[in-house]
């Protein structure tokens, strides 16, 4: 997403003002808005990261930069630290009642039969199910066969 105009607006007044005409006579005879807009689209990286952009302004170089020169300085702006997540270990108490809430679940014994699927096949089979493939029936057999 390319950076809001208002941004590259706010970019363009700081720089004019840092370094005047070096900044401005660089893009003489151009349209300017197009110029802009190619900033915007150059800078577009840095839309989530606006410490950035705001790095890049207070680190400007001795001469006007061009919009790569700008993006290298905002490049080198320091990461933000991820915030951190404090957390404090479970107390006896809370363990006990977590297990408690559990114990159930863990208790019943859920029977899975991984065979269901052939007897399923063979079923349709053998209720005149067209649609059955000879290889669906061949694997399925195969996989009864097995249970035996």
């Amino acid at each position: 997403m390319s950076l809001p105009a208002a941004w590259v607006d706010r970019i363009f007044e700081k720089l004019a003002l840092t370094y005047g005409r070096d900044f401005l006579g660089r893009y003489e005879g151009l349209d300017l808005n197009a110029v802009k807009s190619d900033w915007a689209h150059e800078l577009s990286g840095f839309f989530s990261h606006p410490s950035a952009i705001a790095h890049a302004l207070d680190n400007l170089p001795d001469r006007a930069p061009s919009v790569v020169d700008f993006r290298k300085i905002a490049r080198m702006a320091p990461v933000p630290e991820a915030p951190r997540i404090e957390h404090s270990p479970a107390g006896k108490e809370r363990i006990a009642a977590e297990l408690a809430r559990v114990a159930p679940a863990l208790q019943r014994r859920i029977t899975v039969d991984s065979r269901d699927w052939a007897r399923r096949i063979m079923s349709r089979h053998e209720g005149g199910d067209r649609r059955i493939t000879r290889a669906q029936l061949a694997m399925a057999t195969d996989a009864l066969r097995g249970a035996a």
